[in-house]
């Protein structure tokens, strides 16, 4: 058991969310008390952090062979890696949220293979399809949490786990062949994929970036939650520049070229102020109905 103390306002589940994959992801749940639980594969294993207590003083409690590994990288989970205060707003809405939200930190990982598998299942399917492939392949494949919530949590597969997923079950769960075998290639790798939390995220990402199938849109999305990387702004989304082009200009529909130009004057600190706008802007109006996605169908 830990107990930490931040330097300055800490929002911990803002700080944390961008880690939970869906309202239901078995592998991070916040209780009604506001006690977080998240379940990791470390490179020392299965574990199960708590969390709980004030933003003044946090008690962190892990289980299972990863605790360890778990508990000395909790400042770093928690944004102690992260410098605010590099960040200056240049918009008016980017200003409030700033002021509204000076508990929101960057959280830092350290584990490019658990962040870049589900970034992977969100290439270019519904975030509710994403969330629900994620969800299934750990009940199915994953194993239990160590600790209190072995019977609700779960701990992602290890590579050969993941190697041991059959055909029909990355079907069942709306993967496509393209996605899952990215997803191998990754997870052959292991290791070799974590130890990119040495480098920079330019470098990691580049890195990265030379498997087949992972562009810059899956490894900005890893970057973030990897290396707390302030300025991995996520190029190649459906959906963020229309935000952060309606939240800065009032434009219902903007490119990725758009967006860049806006977020210019955050160079450095780019996913910050994406996040904040995020936080603090209206979404565009809706031009159709929302799409629905596609139940698998069995082949013969």
């Amino acid at each position: 058991m830990r107990t930490w103390s931040p330097q300055g306002p800490l929002d911990v589940r803002r700080t944390l969310l961008p880690l939970r994959r869906g309202p239901a992801d078995p592998a991070f749940r916040i209780d009604a008390d506001g006690t977080v639980w998240r379940a990791s594969r470390t490179p020392a294993g299965a574990g199960t952090l708590r969390l709980r207590g004030s933003a003044a003083a946090l008690e962190a409690e892990a289980w299972g062979p990863g605790a360890e590994w778990l508990l000395d990288g909790l400042p770093a989970l928690l944004g102690a890696d992260d410098d605010p205060s590099a960040f200056t707003p240049r918009h008016r809405i980017v200003h409030t949220a700033h002021r509204r939200h000076p508990g929101l930190r960057l959280t830092r990982t350290g584990l490019v293979l658990e962040a870049l598998i589900p970034s992977v299942l969100e290439q270019k399917v519904t975030t509710a399809e994403a969330y629900r492939a994620w969800r299934l392949l750990l009940f199915q494949h994953g194993e239990p949490a160590p600790g209190p919530r072995a019977d609700r949590m779960r701990v992602m597969p290890d590579a050969h786990g993941w190697a041991r997923v059959p055909s029909w079950d990355w079907h069942c769960a709306g993967v496509d062949d393209k996605r899952a075998s990215t997803v191998m290639r990754a997870v052959r790798l292991g290791a070799r994929l974590d130890a990119l939390t040495a480098l920079s995220a330019e470098e990691a990402g580049a890195r990265m970036q030379s498997l087949p199938g992972i562009g810059p849109w899956t490894a900005a999305e890893t970057l973030q939650r990897s290396h707390g990387a302030a300025d991995a702004v996520t190029v190649g989304d459906l959906h963020l520049p229309h935000h952060i082009g309606y939240a800065l200009t009032g434009a219902r529909r903007s490119d990725d070229a758009t967006m860049l130009d806006l977020l210019a004057p955050y160079a450095g600190q780019r996913h910050r102020a994406a996040r904040l706008i995020l936080l603090a802007a209206p979404s565009p109006p809706r031009r159709g109905p929302r799409l629905a996605p596609n139940p698998p169908t069995r082949h013969s």
